[in-house]
């Protein structure tokens, strides 16, 4: 059965797409606003991992919806969590199991109990999330087992982060963007695997 990964590039939806390979054939998914964006690093990371990658845009106009909420509410968290919500919901039409590299302690995006319940039950899919139990530091842990790992701030490294995609919206149109984002938010971009790892090939 087929799994279908929102992959960002980082390390935390890198290592929820290990963790599936185990039991489900994995396909990672990455959306981006644009759709004749390129994100050759994400390639490169799917790639490395040896999964396949498939680019989905979002709909016309979400885009500049998304940054208009980012603005009005003078923060970006209710955008974030709005866009993941569309992405998860996307996928649900096309696999039976849909993942991503949510974490114990993450706050943005993450959807709630009620709003997983209502994805699958509209849509049959199972919506599941293997990092859900591990905290930061033990991610952190593993990944530094498995991965080579880029990390840089938001806005500086180049990953699918939906974050990246918002914020240079707002550039462009002169809004100071440091005014909504949070500083210092470091990201990561999977740039080698170390070792195998549930049918991943790599240097033992």
């Amino acid at each position: 059965m087929k799994a279908g990964v929102l992959f960002s590039g980082g390390k935390d939806s890198a290592m929820a797409a290990i963790m599936l390979s185990r039991d489900y054939e994995v396909e990672l998914n990455t959306f981006v606003f644009e759709p004749s964006r390129k994100i050759a690093p994400v390639e490169r990371a799917a790639e490395t991992l040896g999964f396949p990658l498939r680019i989905r845009a979002f709909g016309t106009g979400m885009l500049e919806e998304v940054g208009r909420m980012v603005v009005q509410h003078g923060y970006p968290n209710d955008a974030l969590n709005a866009v993941h919500l569309q992405a998860v919901t996307t996928l649900c039409r096309h696999y039976e199991v849909v993942s991503d590299g949510t974490r114990l302690n993450d706050r943005i995006p993450r959807l709630s109990q009620g709003e997983v319940q209502q994805i699958e039950a509209r849509s049959g899919s199972s919506y599941v999330r293997p990092l859900l139990g591990f905290g930061k530091r033990e991610v952190e842990r593993l990944s530094q087992r498995y991965l080579d790992v880029q990390l840089g701030e938001s806005g500086e490294i180049e990953n699918g982060d939906y974050e990246n995609e918002i914020r240079e919206a707002l550039g462009r149109q002169g809004i100071d963007i440091s005014a909504f984002f949070p500083p210092r938010h470091l990201q990561s971009l999977v740039t080698g695997i170390k070792r195998r790892s549930y049918g991943v090939d790599g240097d033992e």
